[in-house]
């Protein structure tokens, strides 16, 4: 075998029998040569920059590396490909590929989905059986929006069932990209609200507020308690720390201020108030991402407040 030809096989071997133009010039195939060889079999076009051997055998796999390959660097495995390649529950490794890359770059393959994105920190990228992906957060996040409720319930349960994540880091996942206008998370949190519910315990900011007392030494609050009411409602809290003044109002996700909205919540905080309660409000940003703020400013109520 000659040796530009040796030096491909041995690249094709690492990359499922695929190999791009770029490295077929560098093994010492000029374009005439790199011809010849098309119309010769010994190799055949898979993509706009990439050949294989057309003895190897075709998998989805050697398709996958192939497109992946053929849509240059900085392209990464995405969405249902990479739920597949991760073995998630109801996603098979089946064409079409999802396929991301940075936006900028036109980049297009008929029969796949190639997908932009303006920004993708090492955190949300990994390797996937050898190719570059996204990280299992990353990947449920972008499953958002192209799945319904059911297949994503089953994408996140399997993640969190084989610990390819945990709930606290795609709960930061989740505050760290949907301020860039990232589609479907709702959805998500939708599913994980769910999912929680389906336990029957605490929802997980709850959950996760109990963690932060826990690790800071602090008092364990009651959860859910009625402490209140207005004209029309009783007012159930979220926590209230036995023998003090100070109750902790727990705002979600989906937390947001409608004029009525407004008008409700006034009304709570005047009958905690009013009842001599001392009430604090965390967001859900505050919870996952600033834990050192909500310990200190806890801690500083506990200890003023009688």
């Amino acid at each position: 075998m000659p040796d530009p030809l040796r030096r491909l096989a041995q690249l094709a071997t690492g990359q499922h029998g695929a190999i791009t133009t770029a490295q077929a010039r560098a093994a010492g195939l000029n374009p005439a040569q790199l011809r010849r060889r098309v119309q010769s079999g010994v190799l055949e076009r898979a993509g706009c920059h990439t050949f294989r051997s057309p003895f190897g055998s075709s998998s989805a796999i050697a398709d996958l590396t192939a497109l992946l390959l053929d849509c240059g660097e900085e392209s990464y495995v995405s969405g249902r490909t990479a739920a597949a390649l991760y073995g998630l529950d109801g996603f098979p490794l089946l064409p079409p590929f999802d396929v991301t890359v940075r936006r900028g770059r036109n980049v297009q393959r008929v029969h796949h989905h190639i997908h932009t994105t303006v920004e993708l920190p090492s955190v949300d990228r990994a390797t996937i059986d050898g190719l570059a992906g996204m990280a299992p957060a990353r990947t449920l996040i972008d499953l958002a929006r192209l799945v319904g409720p059911k297949q994503l319930t089953a994408a996140v349960d399997s993640a969190l069932r084989d610990r390819l994540t945990s709930e606290l880091h795609l709960h930061r996942r989740i505050v760290a990209l949907r301020s860039r206008g990232r589609y479907g998370i709702p959805k998500l949190l939708a599913v994980i609200e769910g999912s929680e519910a389906s336990r029957g315990g605490h929802s997980w900011l709850e959950r996760r507020f109990l963690e932060l007392c826990a690790s800071a030494g602090l008092p364990t609050p009651r959860t859910q308690q009625v402490l209140a009411r207005t004209d029309e409602h009783l007012v159930r809290v979220d926590c209230h720390f036995p023998g003090t003044r100070v109750v902790v109002e727990l705002l979600g996700y989906r937390w947001h201020r409608t004029r009525s909205q407004l008008e409700t919540d006034a009304k709570r905080l005047d009958a905690l108030v009013l009842e001599g309660l001392a009430p604090l409000q965390f967001t859900y940003d505050d919870v996952t991402t600033r834990e050192v703020s909500v310990v200190n400013q806890l801690r500083f109520a506990l200890q003023s407040v009688a």
